[in-house]
């Protein structure tokens, strides 16, 4: 800042106060007195002088021009900080998006979707009222016990003449695909063909076990027929093969509920990839951040927190500390209401909220290492 007033007083202006060597005529370096001396022509390295002038008896005249020139000087290095705030349109004089550089506001709507030619659909996208549930099958819409599945592997175990999965080993395998977990954990086999044969011998070890009988857990259907009088989209998600959840669906007689069914066949892993509830947001047509996966184990809120989706755990095999990690936790279904789902889609906050006071933190601490502070330049006591 020093610098630049100088060169300005270089120019033909009042020089700061202070003395600086500069080069006469006959190129000898001398010392002036700011106050002695003017200048009145710069002409490439060499100043020329005019007669000097008598010592000034008062300093407030001097200090009030500099201070004008150095209040001058300071909004001229500082005038782009507004212009990067608040881009402005020559035409329109607001900003119209065009060419909206990274962290300008305000930050794109995540939900909206400008091909959609009907503006009502469009404000309705941009609500907290567009949204879409993800369910999971066992434990979550149906009773569900889990020694059936451990009985399941290790009769598969001894057909196999394997040694009987561990109980941690059981708990890291829970939610996987058959084929993931035998290949990846179990690994009893990487062979495909054998993977396949394995896995269906498995599933069919379940249902014999399981016998074919399927109720709702408490509150399951009266939450499903409240979402349904809504017309909230929904989609059903399950490791299990499509025919099993098929024949299940038509047993239990929710036919025609679920808009989406995603199945064993649809993806290639299970949880605690995200792969599946991707999947089923994208045949909804419903972006991530709207979606809340509904379910009952801390592989499955991974995998919604992976894939930018909020997650209802269901208290059904695990005690609700365990479950700490989800963003609701309840113990039945008709627990929740439409405005706890509407809160949790409510994403308006996260997107014109949350990150805009930490980018701009950011940046005025990096322009305060690039570039003295304001009051520096205006400071009576500087001077």
């Amino acid at each position: 800042m020093v610098e630049s007033i100088a060169a300005t007083s270089l120019l033909g202006h009042r020089p700061i106060y202070g003395s600086y060597c500069y080069k006469n005529i006959s190129n000898k370096r001398k010392l002036a007195n700011p106050c002695q001396v003017s200048f009145t022509q710069f002409l490439g390295k060499k100043v020329c002088l005019s007669t000097s002038l008598p010592r000034c008896n008062s300093e407030k005249p001097m200090m009030s021009s500099i201070k004008c020139q150095a209040m001058e000087l300071t909004k001229d290095v500082y005038a782009y900080r507004e212009e990067e705030r608040t881009p402005r349109d020559f035409r329109y004089g607001i900003d119209t998006g065009v060419d909206r550089k990274p962290g300008l506001w305000p930050p794109e709507n995540k939900a909206d979707n400008p091909s959609l030619n009907n503006p009502l659909l469009r404000q309705e996208r941009m609500g907290c009222g567009w949204l879409g549930a993800i369910f999971e099958w066992e434990g979550v819409l149906i009773e569900d016990n889990p020694d059936l599945e451990k009985q399941a592997w290790f009769i598969l175990s001894q057909e196999e003449g394997k040694s009987p999965p561990q109980a941690y080993i059981l708990r890291r395998i829970e939610g996987m695909k058959n084929e993931q977990a035998i290949s990846e954990v179990l690994c009893w086999s990487r062979d495909p063909s054998k993977l396949k044969k394995l896995a269906t011998r498995k599933e069919e070890i379940y249902h014999s076990l399981q016998g074919g009988i399927y109720r709702f857990r408490s509150g399951s259907q009266e939450f499903v027929n409240v979402l349904t009088n809504y017309k909230i989209p929904m989609a059903l998600v399950s490791t299990r093969p499509r025919k099993s959840l098929e024949r299940a669906i038509r047993a239990i007689g929710i036919e025609g509920v679920f808009n989406v069914i995603v199945a064993a066949e649809d993806v290639y892993r299970g949880k605690p990839d995200p792969e599946m509830f991707l999947y089923a947001s994208e045949l909804l047509r419903i972006i991530p951040d709207r979606c809340i996966v509904f379910g009952n184990s801390n592989p499955t809120v991974e995998a919604a927190h992976d894939a930018r989706m909020k997650c209802v755990a269901v208290a059904s095999k695990h005690p609700v500390y365990e479950l700490g990690a989800a963003d609701l936790v309840v113990r039945r279904l008709d627990e929740l209401s439409v405005v706890d789902l509407k809160n949790l889609a409510d994403i308006e906050s996260a997107e014109f909220g949350s990150g805009e006071p930490e980018l701009e933190m950011e940046v005025e601490e990096e322009e305060k290492g690039r570039y003295p502070p304001t009051s520096v330049g205006i400071d009576d006591g500087f001077w």
